[in-house]
């Protein structure tokens, strides 16, 4: 079992100590399963990058804005977001901790 929070707090105080302004902790990989906690600092980008066929992203702390092509949406802690299978970019407004789980095939 995991404590999805505190996980989140730990690598926001990693992501205020790294110089690129992020950390994440891969929890679990159970093909196709893949869930990942990502903190990010305000302002920090991960800069346009492809979808898996699935995946979602769950705010745990803060604010972040998905952008692609089709939409920017802003999300908030306790929202889950059905990424949209299509190139996209994730920007924290706030300083930000989610969760991405993402299936491969």
């Amino acid at each position: 079992m995991y404590d999805l929070y505190a996980i989140a707090e730990e690598h926001m105080i990693a992501a205020h100590r790294s110089e690129h302004g992020r950390s994440a902790n891969l929890l679990l990989r159970e093909r196709p399963l893949r869930q990942t906690v990502i903190a990010l600092t305000s302002g920090t980008k991960l800069d346009e990058h492809t979808t898996p066929p699935a995946a979602s992203l769950q705010v745990l702390r803060g604010v972040v804005k998905l952008k692609s092509a089709s939409e920017e949406v802003e999300l908030t802690m306790g929202d889950l977001f059905l990424i949209p299978p299509e190139r996209h970019s994730v920007v924290a407004v706030t300083d930000a901790a989610f969760l991405l789980t993402a299936v491969n095939d």
